[in-house]
C-alpha cells in the first residue's frame, strides 16, 4: 500500500531532513515535495533526496494561480504519477507531525482501527513557542514539547484539520486541509472518521475544514503543529511570509492566535524515528546542506534585525506572554455572535 505525503516548501532546509525521518517511519512511503524561491539550499537539498531516490522533487517557481504558491503546486500534483498512483494521500506542511496513539502508531495500525474509514481527520494539536527565544538545530519534536489543553473551546483554528484520504476517485483535487472536487456518485460511499474514531456527518465529505471543538479529537491520532517555533525563527518566517503571501506580513495576531503552552505533551517522542534521521544524515552531501542551512537561517536573522520592521516584530515577541485558552462561558459568547455574524442575524 502506497502513502504519499505531499509537501511545499521555502527555506526550510534546517527542519526538512527531521520532517522526513519522521514520517519514513510513521508509514509514508512516498514523498512529493514542492520548493520555490529558496535561498537556503532547501532546493539542492531535495535535489538530492530525488537522486537517492527518496523523494520526488518538483520545483513551483511560478507563475502561480490565484489561490497562491501551494495551491499551485497541489494543482500541478494531480497530474504525477506518484499521486495517481498512491493509495492514500496527506498534503501536509514541514511543521506538521503525524503523531498516531494506537498499535505501534503507524499508518497501517491507524487504519487497523479504522477499518471502514476512506478519509480520516488529523486535527491540529497546538504547540507554543514556551519562551524559547534562539533557534538551534536541534529536533522539533523535543525542542517544543508545551501544547494547547486536548480541549479548547476557542478559537476554531485550533481544531483545524488535515485529511489522510483514500486516493480512489472519490476526490478529484487535492487540498490543503481536504480533498476537493467530489464525485457525486462516489460520495455516497464515503465514510469519513475523526482522530477519536467517531464517525463524521456529510459536511465533512464537503465542506468542514476544522473539527468539532470542546472535546477531545486526539485519542487514535493527532497532527502535532508547530506553527512558531523559536521567536528567532518566526521572525524569519514572517520574512518567508511575505514571499507567499504578498499582500501582509506575518505578526503578533498570528502568534497569539497559536502560542498555547499550558499543557505538556511529549507523546511523540516515545515513537523513535532517530535510526532513520542517522540514516539521512550519514549521506555526506545531505548532511553538509543540512548544516548550510542552518547557517543560512542564524545569518538571516541577523539580517532582518538590521530593518525595523523585524526588530518591532522581534521585540513584541520578546513582550507576549504564552496564550490564555479561552474559558468555556466567553467562548460560548464568541461563538453566539460568529454564528449570528455567518446567518446575517442583526445585532
Amino acid at each position: 500500500m502506497n502513502f504519499l505525503a505531499v509537501l511545499t516548501v521555502r527555506n526550510e532546509g534546517a527542519f526538512l531532513l527531521e520532517w522526513l525521518a519522521h514520517h519514513r517511519a510513521v508509514g509514508f512511503t512516498d514523498f512529493l515535495i514542492f520548493s520555490n524561491d529558496c535561498q537556503d539550499g532547501t532546493d539542492a537539498m531535495l535535489d538530492r533526496l530525488d537522486a537517492m531516490g527518496i523523494v520526488t522533487h518538483k520545483r513551483n517557481d511560478g507563475p502561480y494561480d490565484k489561490g497562491g504558491i501551494q495551491f499551485t503546486a497541489l494543482k500541478a500534483a494531480e497530474k504525477l504519477p506518484i499521486v495517481q498512483r498512491a493509495d492514500w494521500i496527506l498534503p501536509l506542511d514541514v511543521d506538521e507531525f503525524v503523531n498516531i496513539h494506537t498499535g505501534d502508531r503507524t499508518l497501517p495500525a491507524l487504519l487497523a482501527a479504522l477499518p471502514d474509514a476512506t478519509a480520516i481527520t488529523l486535527t491540529w494539536r497546538l504547540f507554543g513557542n514556551a519562551d524559547v527565544v534562539h533557534f538551534e538545530d536541534t529536533p522539533v519534536t523535543r525542542q517544543f514539547t508545551r501544547a494547547a489543553p486536548v480541549v479548547m473551546h476557542w478559537p476554531w483554528r485550533s481544531a483545524m484539520f488535515k485529511t489522510l484520504y483514500r486516493n480512489d476517485g472519490t476526490y478529484g483535487k487535492l487540498g490543503v486541509h481536504r480533498p476537493r472536487k467530489p464525485d457525486d456518485d462516489r460520495l455516497a460511499q464515503a465514510r469519513w472518521f475523526d482522530g477519536e474514531g467517531r464517525e463524521l456527518d456529510d459536511k465533512f465529505k464537503t465542506t468542514r475544514i476544522f473539527s468539532n471543538y470542546g472535546r477531545s479529537n486526539y485519542a487514535l491520532a493527532q497532527l502535532n503543529h508547530y506553527p512558531l517555533g523559536a521567536m528567532e525563527s518566526f521572525v524569519v518566517k514572517a520574512d518567508r511570509g511575505r514571499a507567499v503571501h504578498s499582500d501582509h506580513m506575518l505578526d503578533v495576531d498570528y502568534w497569539v492566535e497559536r502560542n498555547f503552552c499550558t499543557d505538556e505533551d511529549r507523546s511523540i517522542l516515545s515513537f523513535d524515528s532517530s535510526g532513520e534521521l542517522v540514516a539521512l544524515k550519514s549521506d555526506p552531501e545531505l548532511a553538509a546542506l543540512h548544516d548550510a542551512a542552518v547557517a543560512w537561517r542564524k545569518a538571516r536573522f541577523q539580517e532582518l534585525m538590521l530593518h525595523e520592521p523585524y526588530r518591532a516584530l522581534f521585540g513584541r515577541l520578546l513582550m507576549t506572554p504564552p496564550s490564555r485558552p479561552v474559558p468555556v462561558n466567553a467562548a460560548r459568547f464568541m461563538i453566539q455572535h460568529a454564528n449570528r455574524a455567518r446567518t446575517g442575524e442583526d445585532s
